[in-house]
């Protein structure tokens, strides 16, 4: 009986182990952090506790596109997702985050079949399909790789700052009556935030293009052409 004591006790040390040299192989393989809250799921595997992170992911959407097509989180998987919160009347940082972004879109071009821009409005009363696509015409915007949505207001709001990490809100306090954070937000192929950018900021945008280029290569094998 002992000895049956003795080696269960070894048993569940090494599967202890195991389990941490797994946790710890995953994370030395990752590149760039998983941010948002995590949590830890506890559950049996052949008779042993093991304990599984499980990692702040963006939830599922739908929205109306600037062709009036309605696009689904579902239908865009297996890319890398860019996104920003704007409203086209916006007469602060809007301006400046698309022209960043764009610069970004330009920057990534090798690697646009593998990366989703998104830009959401949070002013939906005013910022209709057809006024997305006018938006993007005043801008020169050309890439195929970049969605404009528009949908429900409040659920649009809780998106961002619940999914991507940035605050978005009405706000009559402020120029054009919303209020919101400058962020570009990254998000892997698993809907894993893994990294919050300043958008009014170059160097910023600079360093998430170097970012996403060693998120997909190290952690997805795709390796751009620059």
């Amino acid at each position: 009986m002992k000895n049956r004591s003795k080696y269960l006790v070894v048993g569940l040390l090494a599967a202890l182990v195991l389990s941490c040299e797994s946790n710890e192989s995953a994370a030395e393989a990752r590149v760039l952090p998983i941010l948002g809250q995590s949590d830890v799921d506890y559950k049996m595997v052949d008779g042993v506790e093991v304990a599984d992170t499980l990692f702040h992911t963006v939830a599922d959407f739908k929205y109306l596109n600037q062709d009036s097509v309605m696009i689904t989180s579902e239908s865009m998987k297996g890319k890398v997702w860019i996104s920003d919160f704007f409203f086209t009347h916006c007469p602060t940082i809007c301006p400046p985050m698309t022209s960043q972004l764009k610069r970004l879109n330009g920057l990534l071009d090798d690697l646009s079949d593998d990366i989703q821009f998104m830009s959401f409005s949070i002013d939906p009363k005013r910022d209709t399909p057809s006024r997305l696509s006018t938006y993007i015409e005043e801008h020169e915007i050309t890439a195929s790789n970049w969605q404009f949505f528009t949908g429900n207001e409040a659920a649009t709001h809780l998106l961002g700052v619940e999914s991507f990490l940035v605050h978005a809100g009405e706000d009559d306090t402020e120029p054009g009556g919303f209020a919101h954070g400058d962020i570009f937000t990254l998000v892997d192929r698993e809907g894993r935030v893994r990294g919050i950018y300043h958008g009014t900021d170059a160097e910023d945008v600079t360093r998430m293009e170097e970012d996403v280029r060693k998120l997909l290569k190290h952690e997805y094998g795709v390796e751009g052409s620059k």
